[in-house]
């Protein structure tokens, strides 16, 4: 893949306040660079980066209709009432209808949870899921991850007797739903100062404000906070602000005192004596919740999440990595099959977006092929199938487009819609499919910028290899958790040399495992390129070139630390 490498040196100003961080905090001057380009650039806020406080999280009350939904719950447990906790099928929503069941279980014991199916009932509040609420005498529904533009269903429901308080950080419609309460940090006349929270994120404010409320001290609410990590990692959300500090502290109880249910994916996944990181959410975790929802029913991840026994979570788990393994299959059909679409579309150079429909596509996969072909060809994405008479997409984004924006401007087209800035669904009738393509990829085409269509490898410093040691990687993990708002940096060495024991591996010979001097110092770094083979009989003439990389620890050799190589660039190709 040819990368196109962004790096800003810095400028003087911030070269020496970077060195004078250095010396203030004894760390290395490339790290206190990163540091002043996240916009740290004070000893009191590096320590505050460094160390995130649960204390530094907002006052749940400075959220719109916050009063009005602890009253409301508060007036149902006093009443005895019949509570339902409704989510999505994704992580996400699974993670946030777990955290406020499992907290609210403690004090009213009249309380459920309910996910809809996505085949029979589709996304969000469902008439099916309100008339299931009535003949089991639910008066309050508490929904998470969905429902800010259910104003239909909520009337509905109002008519049936039933008030709902809404969890949500979607974008919200000009028209709200007539709910108790509606909690979403999105609204257009938001007062709460972090936008950027998950649904579980949302649900644990709720959380937090009726334990506040009611007296109840904050480390009751510090077991859940496993569950906000894997969502805010899973919805790929900013890890800046609120969301770092509720991804540190739960990534912390995830590696110290997971729950059951987390033990359970977590010995499935192969993770049991390793610390979790973001990435193993991400790759490992947060994909056999979602299997659960794409192939099934997501109720089969919440019940995991909740479990008290550990046996009846492992039961739970085994069943969705089921799941996972069905899912992978049809990923990797239905992948092959879109890109053999994508390659008939007329004038695939000049588009810049790509939209596909087959009818016969499974919905439940439909979102993870839309990010194949993102990330396969640096463009918008939608993936669109048939469901009851409708189509029904996923679309996915490139980094700085704005998806969400480009389908908003063919609602008309749309029976609904919704989702986020790099990721939203879609339905239509067949019908519209043709027109909306058009002016989908026109709008596309006018908004886009160029670079956003580009392989781009952002380099963060440029280091020579004596800089690289343990201690280095001790520090530069301190920046963790990683993810959007706070990328894990990317660094760059000029002019490296082949030490003479690289050599390709992997079953398909693929990947290079590098040993690697540069021409600043003797000593030898190791590393690993992954699908770069094609580099090896280069890099085998002993002839110099530049690579990108990030740094990890060696797992194989405690204590030692070895290079991901992104890119490997020939010097003669400059």
């Amino acid at each position: 893949m040819n990368y196109t490498w962004k790096y800003d040196p810095p400028t003087p100003e911030v070269a020496a306040r970077a060195a004078q961080l250095a010396h203030q905090l004894n760390l290395h001057p490339v790290l206190c660079k990163l540091l002043i380009d996240r916009g740290i650039d004070s000893e009191t806020e590096v320590r505050k980066f460094f160390r995130p406080q649960l204390t530094d999280l907002h006052d749940p009350f400075l959220m719109n209709d916050m009063h009005e939904a602890v009253n409301r719950l508060n007036e149902a447990i006093g009443r005895k009432e019949r509570i339902m906790v409704y989510g999505d099928y994704d992580v996400d929503g699974c993670t946030a209808v777990a955290l406020v069941y499992k907290f609210l279980q403690q004090y009213c014991s009249n309380i459920d949870f309910y996910i809809p199916d996505r085949y029979e009932e589709g996304y969000g509040v469902t008439r099916r899921g309100i008339d299931f609420a009535y003949e089991t005498g639910v008066k309050l529904i508490i929904v998470l991850d969905c429902g800010i533009k259910a104003v239909d269903e909520v009337a509905y429901a109002k008519g049936l007797g039933i008030d709902f308080i809404i969890c949500d950080h979607h974008v919200p419609d000009e028209i709200l739903p007539d709910a108790v309460a509606i909690l979403n940090p999105k609204r257009e006349d938001n007062t709460y100062p972090y936008p950027h929270l998950c649904g579980c994120g949302v649900g644990f404010k709720f959380m937090q404000a009726f334990a506040a409320n009611n007296g109840i001290e904050f480390n009751k609410l510090t077991p859940l906070l496993d569950l906000c990590a894997v969502s805010i990692a899973s919805d790929i959300v900013p890890v800046t602000d609120e969301n770092r500090i509720l991804a540190y502290h739960g990534l912390h109880r995830l590696n110290s005192e997971p729950s059951v249910g987390f033990q359970a994916i977590m010995e499935i996944c192969g993770l049991g004596d390793r610390e979790i990181t973001m990435n193993d959410i991400i790759f490992k975790i947060g994909p056999r919740i979602n299997a659960s929802g794409r192939m099934q029913n997501g109720g089969e991840a919440v019940r995991m999440l909740v479990a008290k026994d550990y046996l009846a979570a492992m039961d739970s788990a085994n069943t969705i990595n089921l799941y996972n393994e069905a899912r992978k299959d049809l990923d990797k059909r239905m992948t092959e099959e879109a890109i053999d679409s994508v390659k008939e579309l007329p004038d695939l150079e000049q588009k810049r977006a790509i939209v596909i429909f087959n009818e016969k596509w499974h919905k439940g996969v439909i979102g993870i092929v839309a990010s194949r072909l993102t990330e396969l060809y640096f463009r918008p994405a939608i993936v669109l199938t048939e469901n009851e008479g409708y189509a029904t997409g996923s679309a996915r984004s490139v980094n700085g487009f704005d998806v969400y924006s480009a389908i908003q401007s063919c609602e008309d087209l749309l029976e609904n819609f919704g989702g986020h800035t790099y990721a939203a669904g879609m339905t239509m009738k067949v019908e519209n499919v043709k027109e909306f393509c058009e002016r989908f990829e026109k709008y596309v085409e006018d908004h886009i910028l160029d670079e956003q269509t580009q392989p781009l490898l952002k380099i963060d410093g440029k280091l020579d290899f004596k800089d690289i040691n343990f201690r280095f990687y001790q520090q530069l993990k301190r920046f963790q958790p990683f993810g959007p708002g706070n990328e894990k940096p990317l660094f760059w060495t000029h002019r490296v040399y082949d030490y003479g024991t690289s050599k390709v591996v992997g079953r398909g010979q693929e990947h290079i495992k590098l040993e690697l001097v540069d021409d600043k110092s003797s000593k030898v770094m190791n590393g690993i390129a992954f699908g770069q083979s094609s580099q090896a009989r280069y890099i085998k003439t002993k002839r110099a070139f530049d690579i990108c990389y990030s740094i990890e620890e060696n797992t194989h050799k405690r204590g030692d630390v070895q290079m991901q190589i992104e890119d490997i660039r020939p010097i003669e190709s400059i």
